[in-house]
């Protein structure tokens, strides 16, 4: 059993759960993965994400310490950008694992259709 401010995990998938099972967290750190991004870029990657979720979830990852949020001020406009800690980049092969299963589906599931838009 694993407890994370007062919140008790009953395993360790429910605990990897809590860090990359809310909606579109694992979607984000993917487009973290290889560099910085700022806000913008990833509502371009993610064209389905709503603005207020994607605030939401980058509030949430940067909270739970998997993604680093720096301000620059020197000069405006304001820019801010986002990318994983070092902690956050740990979860790259997992990440690449889900990446893969989900291309491997696609591909060998007849259920399944690629749209182009």
């Amino acid at each position: 059993m694993y407890c994370i401010e007062g919140k008790m995990f009953p395993c360790n998938t429910s605990l990897t759960m809590y860090y990359i099972g809310g909606k579109w967290k694992s979607v984000i750190l993917i487009h973290l993965k290889k560099n910085k991004k700022r806000y913008n870029e990833l509502r371009k990657e993610i064209p389905s994400i709503t603005e207020r979720t994607l605030s939401l979830q980058l509030k949430q990852l940067e909270s739970d310490g998997l993604v680093k949020r720096k301000v620059y001020t020197s000069k405006p406009p304001l820019k801010v950008d986002y990318q994983l800690t070092d902690f956050g980049k740990t979860l790259i092969p997992l990440l690449d694992a889900i990446s893969k299963w989900g291309g491997e589906t696609a591909r060998t599931n007849k259920k399944i259709e690629l749209v182009k838009k």
